[in-house]
This record gives C-alpha cells, sequence and structure tokens, in this order.
C-alpha cells in the first residue's frame, strides 16, 4: 500500500478511509459477537482460494439463520476493488457481517439489515525465517463453544489461546478436547505418519471446515499420501513424522516443535514443503 497514508476500506456501500469508517455503538457484532467473518489471501494482487470462502461464508451465515445482503459475486467485486484501491499486491482480505444494528435485545428483528465491512491488511506471506524453521505450537484446552463449524466472529478463546502460546515462545496453539487435538486457534492441525500417512480430523462440528484445507488434502491425494480424516492425540502428534498446520494467512506450514518438543528431526519435512511448493503453484494458477 505504498503511497497511501491511509487504507480504502468499505463499510455498508461506501468505500470510505479508514478513519472515516464507522459503526453503530447498537450493531449486534459488538454487542453480542452476533456475526460471521471470512479472511481471504491476496497473492500478486489476486485473492487465493476465492470461491471455497465465499461458500463457507454462505454457510456460516445461513446457520446463523442469517442472510447476506448481495451476492457472493458482488462481493468478490468489492474485495477486488478494494486491493486496486489499495495498491495491494501481498496480504489479506477481511470480512465480517454481522446481523445488524437495532437497541440491545438478545431476541432480534427480522428485519434487520444487515452490517458488512471490508478491509485489507498488507503482510509478507512467504513464510520468512519460520519457513525455514518450522513453526513451535503450544496445547491448550479446548474451552470453545458447541458449533466450531460456524466461522463466528466471538474468538476470545482463540485470542486468549495465542496469548498463552505466545508467552511460552510459541507461534500457534493447538486446542484439545479429551486428550485429542481439535485445530489451531486459527489453522487446521496434521500430522503425517511414519509409514506416510497425512492425518486431520474429518469435517464436523468441532473444528471449522477450512478452505486451504481442501486445497491441501487434494494435492496429499495427487501426490499418492493416503489421507486418514480422524482425531489425533497429542502423543501421537508428538511421535509424528511431520507436522503442519494450514490456514489462509499462512498456506501450509510446517509444525517442528509442539510443547517444547521436536517433531521427527526437528526441521521442515520433505512431505510438507512439497505441499506447501505444489498448493502455492496451483494458488497463483487459479487466483481470481
Amino acid at each position: 500500500m505504498s503511497g497511501q497514508t491511509s487504507r480504502i476500506v468499505y463499510v455498508n456501500g461506501n468505500f470510505v478511509p479508514e478513519h472515516d469508517a464507522s459503526i453503530s455503538i447498537f450493531d449486534r457484532g459488538f454487542l453480542f459477537g452476533d456475526g460471521i467473518y471470512e479472511v481471504t489471501a491476496v497473492l500478486d494482487g489476486r485473492l487465493i482460494d476465492s470461491a471455497p470462502h465465499m461458500a463457507r461464508l454462505e454457510r456460516s451465515v445461513g446457520e446463523i439463520g442469517g442472510y447476506l445482503p448481495m451476492s457472493t459475486n458482488e462481493i468478490v467485486d468489492i474485495e477486488k476493488t478494494l486491493v486496486e484501491k489499495n495498491n495491494l499486491n501481498e496480504g489479506l482480505i477481511y470480512l465480517q457481517y454481522t446481523r445488524g444494528t437495532e437497541d440491545r435485545n438478545f431476541l432480534f428483528s427480522r428485519d434487520l439489515q444487515p452490517t458488512l465491512v471490508m478491509f485489507t491488511q498488507a503482510k509478507r506471506l512467504d513464510g520468512g525465517e519460520a519457513l525455514k524453521q518450522g513453526l513451535k505450537v503450544k496445547t491448550v484446552a479446548d474451552q470453545r463453544w458447541a458449533r466450531r463449524d460456524i466461522k463466528t466472529i466471538c474468538l476470545l478463546p482463540q485470542v486468549l489461546a495465542k496469548r498463552i502460546a505466545q508467552a511460552d515462545g510459541c507461534d500457534e496453539a493447538w486446542m484439545v478436547e479429551d486428550g485429542l487435538v481439535t485445530e489451531g486457534a486459527s489453522s487446521t492441525a496434521y500430522l503425517v505418519t511414519h509409514d506416510g500417512k497425512l492425518v486431520t480430523r474429518a469435517n464436523s462440528t468441532a473444528t471449522l471446515p477450512g478452505c486451504t484445507r481442501i486445497a491441501a488434502i487434494e494435492l496429499a491425494r495427487e501426490e499418492g499420501l493416503a489421507i486418514e480424516e480422524r482425531p489425533f492425540s497429542v502423543e501421537e502428534a508428538l511421535s509424528a513424522k511431520e507436522a503442519c498446520l494450514t490456514s489462509a494467512s499462512n498456506f501450509i506450514m510446517p509444525i517442528t516443535m509442539i510443547d517444547g518438543k521436536a517433531i521427527g528431526d526437528g526441521k521442515p519435512g520433505p512431505i510438507v514443503q512439497r505441499l506447501r511448493k505444489l498448493y502455492l503453484e496451483v494458488a497463483r494458477r487459479t487466483a481470481v
């Protein structure tokens, strides 16, 4: 975003400088966390995995009984306009939907007009030193609600988990329930077994259906890797050959340490590195 002192953001039908952007204090997203969000990566000025992000947005909004104020094609056009207006070559687009604005009441009016905001964030997505060294993960108790498949803006448990991980010198938190890893605070969790199988949880209400996960699993199958969609324990992860995570902001990243214990030989493994390389090639080719 060189040459600009202020980002241009989108708020309810208008493109405005960020310092002029505002929503009501009575917005249900602010009062109740009554909303949904999406984060889409941008590489070379183009949107990565746009279609699955829009599909997940529609599904999440529907699961809370809401409706989008426009089509997903129109939303994508707005995202592209934001990329252009902010000269964004590499980074992220954040989208937030809320049910709308009215005086505080747990029950809501059926005729509310939704709030829709979007903004860009310039960010390096090449992984930097973390790609060379691998990420460090800390396991924490999963304290979230039962509908984790909905990409809600209620992220306090994830905020606290990441703070705990950061305090222990880690890059991400893996949340654990009944001894089993559910997912990362902002990512999907995987391990690679010593016989070369890629293991990750199946989609359910226990985890968020990751958009990068879709491409990662498809690429793994094309590479001839066996996929096991099942829960795995912390103990199994600690003894894995490799481990990794996927997310829109990290793509596919190797994990080399969990709870202070090195995974494999403590270096990014060849299977994860190969999948990341293939993912980036496909992502750039299919970006919009």
